[in-house]
């Protein structure tokens, strides 16, 4: 059979790092020479080939960022079997997620994986995670289809949906959680598919949208919560979209200064999008008194999406769709498994 073919990715983070011999800096390593880092990967049934992108920490991961990872995807398509991406782990539900809705009609794997301590360390979880991921990525049923298409997060023996993923632990190595989807995958012995997980894509032909509005922002609402301090946020000419996170089913205070505020936003043209602050669970509109009002302004419920895909689904939607009853009902709709319907 043939090998598959897998495009390692390189955006930065920790995974790609090394210490260097004379100063003990940690530095990017050059993944020209990969198979000298991990040689284990010559064992794998995959033929690999790397990009390196300009590195960046994934604290300065930014949409233009999204864009070069799925214009790299787009123009390596027809030549690769499936595509690991290396990322740092703090934002990589965020690109996951915003990697979900750009990639419309994906029918190949695309994996992303990091590690919590850097590739040349004794004890690192790189290699493991990067060797599963190039895996999964490679793996094919007996149609010679993908068994994974879709963005998915492998770390620490779990492959997630993308757009379902939170970090939760800045130091174990079990950094990655979907709150309210199981796991499309769990590595023991052998890598054990959950197959009534996956997501299939109705569309045979990629098509990649590029556009992300960033006029979008974010409210965690707290008790005490001022809505004066908030103010320059509900500027329509400044901000086109408002993520906010609620109380457990989507609850918030009856504040009738922040009622109002809402209020006219939403007249004026913005798209107020409500997920909780929950780690799990789903918004729940009108079940509470206290969110009755929600739904008489026109806020949209986000249901279980987490908060990373909330705000990148809002930055995808409102770049392109127009209408507001288009953007609405995209909102409220799964685009690409991140929502239960």
């Amino acid at each position: 059979m043939k090998k598959s073919t897998v495009l390692l990715i390189y955006t930065g983070g920790t995974i790609g790092m090394i210490k260097d011999s004379e100063t003990g800096v940690l530095r990017a390593f050059d993944f020209d020479h990969l198979y000298d880092q991990i040689p284990e990967l010559s064992r794998l049934e995959a033929t690999l080939k790397a990009i390196s992108m300009d590195p960046v920490d994934s604290s300065d991961m930014t949409p233009k960022k999204w864009q070069e990872i799925a214009r790299i995807i787009e123009e390596n398509y027809e030549a690769f079997d499936g595509f690991v991406v290396l990322h740092g782990s703090d934002t990589m539900a965020y690109t996951a997620s915003a990697l979900s809705f750009m990639l419309q009609g994906l029918k190949k794997p695309v994996i992303l994986t990091g590690s919590q301590l850097p590739i040349g360390t004794i004890r690192t979880d790189g290699k493991e995670n990067l060797i599963t991921a190039i895996e999964i990525a490679s793996e094919k049923d007996d149609a010679g289809a993908s068994i994974i298409q879709e963005v998915a997060i492998y770390f620490e023996y779990s492959l997630y949906r993308g757009n379902r993923t939170t970090k939760v632990s800045a130091n174990a190595f079990e950094a990655f959680k979907s709150p309210n989807y199981p796991d499309l995958a769990v590595a023991g012995v052998q890598i054990q598919y959950n197959y009534g997980a996956h997501f299939t894509s109705t569309s045979n032909q990629l098509r990649v949208y590029y556009g992300m509005n960033e006029q979008v922002a974010l409210i965690k609402i707290f008790p005490g919560f001022s809505p004066n301090v908030y103010t320059g946020m509900f500027d329509t000419t400044a901000v086109k979209g408002i993520v906010l996170e609620t109380f457990g089913s989507g609850n918030a205070p009856k504040n009738g200064e922040f009622i109002v505020l809402l209020k006219k936003y939403i007249e004026d043209g913005g798209i107020v999008f409500n997920v909780t602050q929950c780690f799990s669970g789903e918004v729940v509109q009108g079940k509470y008194a206290n969110s009755t009002f929600f739904n008489e302004i026109g806020v949209v419920s986000g249901r279980d999406l987490t908060t990373e895909a909330a705000i990148t689904k809002l930055m995808f939607v409102l770049s392109n769709f127009e209408s507001r009853e288009d953007i609405e009902y995209y909102l409220s709709h799964s685009m690409a498994g991140e929502m239960s319907i």
